[in-house]
């Protein structure tokens, strides 16, 4: 039991259901790409997207997938001594390359020691037949979660990002992956371009629809450099403030069932990239903040469903 168990669940109650120990992600960037970056469905990537947002320092695509997950245990072990670890594909899109040398670094993923699983972040337009059966097969030996990137639930806003797919085929990724017995995560931006909250709540309902293990949650962030930082310095629109941030998620998760883990609300940017919002909170406080509003609101995920 932990003190969310009555506001929400969340992704370490989750891990102490599925391990007997504790368990910490280790990023890996496989020198993956994305379909919208190469030319294959556009150039550029998303108009918000800098992957060294989100990239350790231990990431390098010139070091091994076995040398990234060497070196990220030795960050954590210092810490954590006794702890496990997922090796997590995050960097671009962790399925987007040919079939055998997608399996080869998953399996040395697999084969490093104290690693008892992996996450694959993706894109749901980058899910082939033949991967999704290699990862069915995949799941039956070891934890697997496949996380998408859907982003929004609003087609004018996919286009207006330059995601380069659908929400249709979002869900139809979903579906499949979790029919495959597959654990499936999402991932969603709050605040993005033309998305008010008459619109998310809209967008909370049609995600809850889906067969979700995981979601993740965060504000919308500008990064310099971004098609979107420039966007906005040159015609701005709303950003968040932090107490506006909390309550749209309140209200969001309020339409999401208990089952559905709720694996993080916020992301923060390295301060040198990041040109607002500029909340100065950590992670940490932030949930704190998030749970004390729920308390005083009486409101708990899913009371809506």
């Amino acid at each position: 039991m932990t003190n969310n168990d009555y506001l929400y669940t969340d992704l370490s109650s989750f891990y102490g259901k599925v391990f007997p120990f504790k368990v910490q992600k280790i990023s890996i960037n496989a020198g993956f790409t994305c379909p919208n970056r190469d030319g294959s469905k556009g150039f550029g990537g998303c108009t918000y997207c800098n992957n060294q947002t989100f990239n350790p320092s231990y990431c390098a695509t010139q070091k091994s997938v076995s040398q990234q997950i060497e070196e990220g245990k030795a960050f954590f072990a210092r810490k954590y001594p006794e702890m496990k670890y997922l090796a997590y594909f995050q960097a671009y899109t962790g399925t987007y390359g040919e079939l055998q040398h997608l399996i080869g670094l998953y399996e040395e993923a697999l084969r490093c020691d104290d690693v008892v699983g992996i996450v694959i972040g993706t894109r749901p337009d980058c899910m082939p037949d033949e991967l999704l059966d290699y990862l069915a097969d995949l799941a039956q030996r070891t934890f697997l979660t496949v996380e998408y990137g859907i982003e929004s639930a609003n087609d004018d806003t996919l286009r207006r990002i330059n995601r380069g797919h659908t929400y249709a085929q979002s869900v139809e990724a979903v579906e499949k992956t979790a029919s495959r017995g597959i654990y499936v995560g999402a991932h969603v931006i709050l605040g993005l371009p033309g998305e008010d909250e008459e619109e998310l709540v809209r967008q909370a309902r049609m995600i809850n629809k889906l067969p979700l293990t995981t979601l993740k949650l965060h504000q919308l962030q500008l990064i310099n450099g971004t098609v979107m930082a420039r966007e906005y310095e040159q015609s701005p629109f709303h950003l968040y403030t932090a107490d506006e941030y909390i309550d749209m998620v309140i209200k969001y998760i309020s339409y999401i069932r208990r089952e559905v883990v709720l694996e993080r609300f916020v992301s923060s940017s390295p301060k040198g990239l990041l040109l607002a919002p500029n909340w100065n909170i950590k992670n940490y406080e932030f949930v704190e903040m998030l749970k004390k509003k729920m308390r005083e609101l009486g409101v708990e995920q899913g009371c809506e469903v």
